[in-house]
């Protein structure tokens, strides 16, 4: 286990002296005081308070009081003589660790020691993780100067204390996981789970499984009861990204999840109730999928109470510099890069890239930048920026468009067709082909009549 920092108060200075040497043999640093007024400057740089009750002056647990009326957070372990237990249970009371009996072998004083020692490195490590969370999510981590930016960053202070449920809007990379993150750090649920649930990840199939959970014989391989995502987030905050790819059976599901805080998991009839803040994402129009009949639009509503629209990065390019910035400071740290700075000619030319991957783009390229680069800072030759994709070829106006024949119909029919040959009928694999989502595809298999419900779907266009 790591070394600690011991403080000894005891007024027997033999048994002091042999308690110390013990401790020391075992690898901790230890500081004797033979009385509590002789302690308290000390305590603060100990992680561990070994104190005799019994002392000349101030007691032991007076001892305590003082360190929590000075806001000492070490551990302390008490020792106690026959007859004064009540004393120890009073110290235990006021948060002591832990209490030793005159007379106690040396051995299990370590024992003890170490016991605690270990705990207090975990609590002390747990609140640095928490500290470094709160930290990374704050608004200020959540770089954006732009009007647009100040605009969310309000909203988002108004709105995360409360249990409404919010719908970010935004294109991939623009930082709507991060912002649901913050709604959760600064609401009343921090201290409960926060679960990331990617719609699109999930196959349609494992879904409902996955969002609800299920009972043991559900389905074949369901050898024990699990429970799903919603249960795993009770008290906390459930976020779902891209929830424009959520399939209408299971959206009905989440409509209840929303207006009751109830489910069922997938093979019992037992309603369970949850409670869960809601916060959602998504890349695409959701009203277009209204209009398309791919969206219930009972959900949409209940999803966007309110609604939160991250801009591109293109549209609010006076957050670059400070993005850029934060990125180096932070990224040449983590890489140990040779590069802490980036010159105002660099911003200058990253201010001529159009960033369609957003805010993503933009630290993968400083990233990539730092680890190339050859010098203290970052000059506009050093930036890495991936060369935009070459536009096609433009037909002159007379040419065709379409193979002579072909409707625009059937060549759409065609590409779906041919994607699902290559994706051997798996849906989601075509629809990434085409650049749909799986959704959009299902729409226009079911215009096609290959949505029915039966394997025709699967199995057709890949035989055709």
């Amino acid at each position: 286990m790591p070394p600690g920092r011991i403080l000894l108060v005891e007024d027997e200075d033999k048994l002091r002296r042999v308690i110390q040497i013990q401790l020391e043999s075992a690898g901790f640093e230890v500081d004797g005081a033979s009385s509590a007024e002789q302690a308290l400057p000390l305590a603060t740089l100990a992680d561990l308070v070994i104190t005799d009750l019994r002392l000349p002056g101030m007691s032991g647990v007076e001892l305590i009081q003082q360190f929590q009326a000075r806001g000492i957070s070490a551990a302390v372990i008490v020792i106690t003589a026959h007859g004064s237990v009540e004393a120890a249970v009073e110290a235990m009371k006021l948060g002591a660790a832990d209490f030793l009996q005159k007379p106690f072998s040396l051995d299990h004083l370590t024992a003890i020691v170490q016991k605690v020692m270990a705990v207090q490195v975990l609590r002390d490590e747990n609140r640095r993780m928490r500290e470094e969370l709160d930290q990374r999510y704050q608004f200020d981590n959540i770089i954006g100067r732009s009007g647009a930016m100040r605009e969310i960053f309000h909203t988002v202070e108004r709105v995360a204390p409360t249990r409404a449920t919010v719908l970010l809007a935004g294109q991939s990379g623009v930082g709507k996981d991060m912002i649901a993150r913050a709604i959760h750090q600064h609401s009343p649920r921090k201290n409960h789970p926060f679960i990331k649930i990617n719609c699109t990840a999930l196959p349609e199939n494992l879904m409902e499984s996955e969002l609800f959970g299920y009972e043991k014989g559900a389905f074949t391989g369901a050898n024990a009861s699990k429970p799903g995502k919603f249960e795993q987030a009770d008290q906390g905050t459930v976020f779902l990204d891209e929830i424009g790819d959520v399939p209408g059976n299971i959206q009905v599901k989440l409509l209840r999840i929303l207006q009751e805080r109830q489910f069922e998991r997938l093979g019992s009839n037992l309603t369970r109730s949850v409670d869960v803040r809601v916060v959602a994402a998504t890349n695409v129009d959701l009203r277009a999928a209204l209009e398309q009949g791919r969206f219930r639009e009972d959900l949409y509503y209940r999803l966007n109470v309110v609604p939160i629209n991250i801009p591109p990065l293109r549209d609010r390019t006076e957050d670059i510099p400070f993005l850029a910035r934060h990125f180096v400071q932070k990224l040449s740290r983590e890489l140990g890069s040779l590069a802490k700075e980036i010159s105002p000619a660099a911003i200058d030319r990253l201010l001529t890239h159009s960033w369609p991957g957003n805010v993503r783009e933009l630290e993968n390229t400083i990233e990539r930048s730092l680890v190339l680069a050859p010098a203290e800072v970052l000059q506009p030759s050093d930036l890495r920026i991936e060369a935009p994709r070459a536009a096609a070829s433009v037909p002159s106006a007379q040419a065709p468009l379409l193979p002579e024949g072909e409707t625009l119909e059937h060549w759409e029919q065609m590409m779906i067709r041919e994607a699902l040959r290559r994706a051997n009928g798996n849906k989601s694999q075509a629809a990434r082909m085409l650049g749909l989502t799986r959704n959009a595809l299902r729409y226009r298999l079911s215009q096609m009549g290959l949505e029915s419900g039966s394997e025709e779907a699967d199995t057709a266009p890949g035989l055709s």
